[in-house]
C-alpha cells in the first residue's frame, strides 16, 4: 500500500472529523458522553479548523489519518481504526518528526494502546500529568522523541 502524507486541505476536514469520531468511539472508551459530546464540539469548530494540520492517504487519495502539528508538538494524530496497524500512524509521526525532531506529545494514560504505539516510536515519557489540558480526569503521559 502506498501512503502519502500531504497537508490538508478544507475539503479533508469532513473526514478528519470523521475519523476523530471513529477513532474516539474504538479506543477512548473511558471518556464520559458529556465530555466526549463537548470535545465532540470542540474538535469540529475550533481544533481541526485551526491547526496545522497534515493528512496521510491510500492510493486513492483516501484520508486514512490525521496529524494536528502545534509548536514542538504533535498535538492530534488519529487513524480510521479499519486503517490502524497499516502503517498511517507510523507515516504521519515520521512526518511530524521531519518538521519537529524531538518533537513531543501527550498520550492518554487510559489509552494504552496510544502509550505503546509512540515506545514503539522511540519517543520516552518525560512526566504525567493527572488531568487533559481542560482539568478533566483523565490522566496524561508526555514524551518527547529521543531524536
Amino acid at each position: 500500500m502506498t501512503i502519502r502524507v500531504r497537508k490538508a486541505t478544507p475539503a479533508d476536514l469532513p473526514r478528519a472529523l470523521e475519523i476523530w469520531r471513529a477513532a474516539v468511539d474504538a479506543t477512548h472508551g473511558f471518556i464520559t458522553p458529556q465530555d466526549r459530546a463537548e470535545i465532540d464540539i470542540m474538535v469540529e469548530r475550533e481544533h481541526l479548523p485551526t491547526v496545522d494540520l497534515w493528512v496521510a492517504t491510500d492510493e486513492a487519495d483516501t484520508v486514512q489519518g490525521f496529524l494536528g502539528m502545534g509548536e514542538g508538538e504533535i498535538d492530534s494524530l488519529f487513524v480510521d481504526p479499519a486503517m490502524h496497524g497499516c502503517g498511517f500512524g507510523t507515516a504521519l509521526v515520521g512526518h511530524a518528526l521531519k518538521l519537529v525532531p524531538g518533537a513531543r506529545v501527550d498520550a492518554s494514560e487510559q489509552a494504552p494502546q496510544a502509550v505503546a504505539f509512540y515506545e514503539r516510536r522511540g519517543f520516552v515519557r518525560t512526566g504525567r500529568s493527572e488531568t487533559d489540558p481542560a482539568g478533566r480526569p483523565y490522566p496524561l503521559v508526555h514524551f518527547r522523541h529521543s531524536a
